[in-house]
């Protein structure tokens, strides 16, 4: 694997292998050396807490080396083009290259536009895909529920301009879960075919009912139209998890949100702080499952 662009290609044993070794450094930690030598550059067109930071954190407790990508310090802001930064940023010896950006498909074209051997990881391009989220999903679920074929997933919220939905969506098909329910107002559902095998509703209720997974979704404002954003009150009141809701769900019903969490709105804080709340699990996976992505990418086989 030279670039981690989407999990929509991944097959089932690529994938529980990134899985497995997230788990074992989430468990053990990683060899401090494996990657010494290594240079990581982060390169963000958008803001970010959890993933830049986490990837930088990864890439240090595996003893690379980090840049971060400071955009308005850049040639950008004086004209370079995206390809002439790449290719000045390879010139300088980069091993991988971690990409967010607000265009679809702007990693994979980073990647093959690239004229060296540098790894390009997909760090969220625009609606299109956000695979290390999609991974670190994965992993948080299962955590505690191992047999996916078996578990009745809902996602809610945004999921017509949720990157985190299509890769959650990939990972678990993938891996064999055969239940996935996405559930959002109209004006937030994806587009008909955009999600194959999965069951579209508006009413949350109903699709939570017997749940044993529930991801939430921001509203991505920055994504639409002031037209299709919804009054936040009424969101809440229709979308929003709370303890009523989360009732519905079985049980031992997993909450999952990738974040930022808007409280109040799309979750109720006594539930993102609650029993049932994976929330902080997902942070701490993330950075166990970027190392994984930065071993499987650059460190040399044994």
């Amino acid at each position: 694997m030279q670039h981690l662009l989407t999990l929509e290609d991944l097959d089932r044993t690529s994938l529980t292998r990134l899985l497995d070794r997230a788990e074992h450094f989430r468990a053990h930690g990683a060899p401090r050396d494996l990657l010494a030598g290594r240079t990581v550059l982060t390169l963000f067109f958008e803001p970010s807490t959890r993933t830049r930071t986490s990837f930088v954190l990864a890439a240090k407790r595996l003893g690379a080396d980090t840049l971060n990508f400071n955009l308005s310090q850049s040639s950008t802001s004086k004209g370079e083009s995206l390809l002439d930064t790449l290719h000045t940023l390879e010139a300088m010896g980069l091993d991988a290259l971690v990409v967010r950006h607000n265009e679809n498909g702007m990693p994979a074209y980073l990647a093959q536009h690239a004229n060296t051997r540098v790894s390009v990881i997909n760090a969220g391009d625009g609606t299109h895909a956000h695979p290390t989220q999609g991974l670190l999903d994965a992993l948080t679920i299962r955590q505690r529920r191992p047999d996916f074929e078996n578990l009745r997933i809902v996602i809610c919220g945004d999921i017509r301009h949720s990157r985190v939905a299509r890769s959650d969506v990939h990972a678990l098909h993938t891996l064999g879960v055969l239940d996935i329910r996405l559930c959002a107002p109209r004006a937030l559902l994806p587009e008909a075919q955009a999600f194959p095998g999965c069951t579209v509703s508006e009413d949350f209720g109903g699709a939570i009912a017997g749940a044993d997974v529930v991801v939430m979704l921001r509203i991505q404002k920055e994504r639409m139209a002031d037209a299709q954003f919804p009054d936040a009150a009424d969101y809440h009141a229709h979308y929003g998890l709370d303890a009523r809701r989360l009732a519905l769900a079985k049980p031992d019903c997993q909450v999952l949100h990738p974040g930022p969490i808007n409280r109040g709105i799309e979750i109720a804080p006594d539930v993102a702080d609650g029993p049932q709340s994976r929330i902080l699990d997902q942070v701490a996976n993330g950075v166990a499952t970027r190392m994984a992505v930065l071993a499987e990418l650059l460190a040399t086989p044994a």
